[in-house]
């Protein structure tokens, strides 16, 4: 059984889901925080089962990783594994948390605006949660030496999008986050990066309106022709977390197959 532990917040779908899979194959132990209701609460203990046929465990946490009572539960419990596992080493830190409000910022109708309340979740969800688990896990000593930092940024960080404000922000947020951690955490080996996907059909992702125009878009706009997939991402988090991998820091790594890179025009348009 493998002493090489990942704790990925936000386990039971999109990028968490398919980076958890792939890290088990890769001989990773998985401590997954999931927030999941009804059938998909059942298909997340599924899934839990499909990564221990790995050869490995997993031990899944169905609770809000932006809670700090629910923190405090997760840390103690990997605290208790980690006492009786020779050799623990929790190498991995994944934040995969995609919960925020899809509103205007501001409107004629206040109806139609955010409110304070939904701003400050959203920030707290999708950005300030990884600060709050970084500072637990290093205070508990459970960080290990080279150990590997992932958060998963968007196109908000830097573009705007109607509906995307709140969402936009904690994405910016995000990525200087993990630029601090990187520096705050050299001492320790530590590296922070973020992984900035391509347009990518995942749940949270779909719920995004207008999310079958973009994608159209990003489709005809792509070299490649199509959207990231989850695995394209997974196979990029299975590169950083490897030993060797210790001086790429800081970064924020597009993973879209060219698309941003790329001027996309119709021919045909261009030549009438």
């Amino acid at each position: 059984m493998s002493n090489k532990y990942a704790l990925i917040l936000g386990c039971s779908s999109g990028f968490g889901k398919a980076t958890a899979r792939e890290l088990a194959k890769n001989g990773y132990s998985i401590y997954g925080v999931h927030f999941d209701r009804g059938k998909m609460k059942d298909a997340a203990e599924e899934f839990r089962k499909e990564l221990e046929t790995h050869g490995v465990k997993a031990f899944f946490f169905n609770t809000n990783a932006a809670s700090d009572t629910s923190r405090a539960e997760v840390i103690d419990a990997i605290n208790q594994n980690a006492s009786v596992v020779e050799g623990h080493q929790l190498r991995v830190l994944i934040h995969s948390l995609a919960f925020g409000s899809l509103k205007y910022l501001v409107n004629e109708d206040p109806a139609k605006a955010l409110t304070r309340k939904q701003i400050e979740m959203t920030m707290d969800v999708m950005a300030n949660s990884l600060i709050y688990w970084t500072q637990d896990l290093l205070v508990n000593d459970l960080l290990s030496n080279n150990s590997r930092i992932i958060a998963f940024s968007s196109i908000g960080a830097s573009r705007a999008m109607l509906n995307y404000g709140a969402v936009s922000a904690a994405k910016a947020a995000l990525e200087s986050y993990i630029r601090q951690l990187a520096v705050e955490l050299s001492y320790k080996g530590i590296t922070s990066n973020s992984i900035f996907a391509g347009l990518t059909a995942t749940p949270a992702a779909s719920k995004i309106p207008g999310f079958e125009e973009m994608s159209k878009l990003s489709q005809k706009g792509n070299p490649f022709k199509r959207l990231t997939t989850e695995q394209d991402v997974a196979n990029v988090v299975r590169s950083l977390v490897a030993e060797e991998m210790n001086w790429i820091n800081g970064e924020t790594i597009r993973v879209d197959g060219g698309e941003a890179i790329y001027v996309h025009y119709d021919k045909a348009e261009n030549d009438n």
